[in-house]
């Protein structure tokens, strides 16, 4: 049987769904790995996202939290507000106070991907407050190391991402990821692929 990976993200401008689709690429290249896109829902009016300059959703399905219970690994995504994931993704957090309840995702590994406006924007910050939500669900965090070896180490371009997992800088909106950061992107979704793949073999 496949092993499921859920790749599950909020993207106002587009720059979190692009890191996610190469995470996707990933995990798919992992023989005996499904890897599927979801966003959750969007908590704010069209005439404010209008007005925001946010550009229309993609096709991605919208994800319940119930579905989270069908993965057998997966990597959340997000933008940061002020250092800390958006309200959007955490208001569907705070939706899975019955799978919390009941224990549903204990056990499940997780990562984490993220977009900031700046170096000093939460590149650290986001996916490390992030991580108190993965604990109270009992999930096993699977960050990525410095398993991407020298790019993890480039000084000579701007490049999101850490330890913790894969990012991007947004800057004003217009700057898109970079082929450093995408590079890191498509490894994270292998690596947790992997992870997960071995986690299930040995269940």
């Amino acid at each position: 049987m496949a092993t499921k990976v859920y790749i599950v993200y909020y993207s106002m401008y587009g720059h979190v769904e692009k890191l996610a689709e190469e995470i996707k690429k990933g995990a798919d290249s992992v023989e005996g790995v499904e890897a599927k896109l979801w966003q959750v829902p969007e908590t704010l009016p069209e005439e404010v996202l209008g007005k925001m300059g946010a550009p229309p959703k993609s096709d991605v399905p919208i994800i319940t939290p119930n579905e989270l219970v069908e993965a057998d690994g997966i990597i959340f995504g997000f933008p940061t507000r002020f250092g800390m994931m958006a309200a959007q993704f955490k208001a569907f957090m705070d939706a899975t106070g019955g799978l919390w309840g009941s224990q549903k995702l204990a056990g499940k590994p997780a990562g984490i991907f993220y977009s900031t406006g700046s170096q000093g924007g939460g590149q650290e910050t986001t996916p490390l407050t992030a991580i108190t939500q993965l604990t109270h669900h009992g999930m096993i965090f699977v960050p990525v190391g410095y398993t991407f070896g020298a790019g993890m180490f480039e000084m000579e371009q701007v490049k999101g991402g850490s330890p913790y997992g894969a990012g991007t800088y947004a800057g004003d909106g217009s700057r898109l990821p970079s082929e450093l950061e995408l590079g890191l992107a498509f490894h994270q979704g292998k690596y947790f692929a992997d992870v997960a793949k071995k986690l299930k073999g040995s269940a």
